[in-house]
């Protein structure tokens, strides 16, 4: 089992930046470990995703602005979004897949990007 509890949404004007974190805990071991989001009215897309000692996948739309951390050591996946757009606005979803196949979901973080 995996708990995965995100913090740092808020508001933030164009231009500006945010941080989002997500904090594992249990006793699986993760491999698969990112991040999601959904706009109001749209489907829930990949933002950021890690490959434990693999690569990391970013959606189009984010390349260059975000940038995903992930220290194994602390359990801790962090989100670093610069230069945000009112069209990065929507929940944010922390998701992890384990060594077991399983999926587990946080139950997410507002991000609002308006003036």
């Amino acid at each position: 089992q995996v708990q995965l509890v995100e913090s740092g949404g808020g508001l933030v004007q164009p231009g500006g930046s945010l941080t989002l974190s997500c904090a594992a805990s249990g006793s699986s071991f993760i491999i698969n470990w990112g991040w999601y989001r959904q706009a109001p009215g749209k489907e829930r897309e990949l933002v950021a995703l890690n490959i434990r000692f693999g690569s990391t996948t970013y959606a189009n739309s984010v390349k260059g602005r975000f940038t995903i951390s992930r220290d194994n050591a602390k359990n801790t996946l962090s989100l670093q979004m610069n230069s945000l757009k009112p069209e990065d606005t929507g929940v944010y979803y922390c998701y992890a897949k384990t060594a077991q196949v399983r999926e587990y979901w946080g139950q997410g973080t507002q991000v609002t990007v308006s003036s």
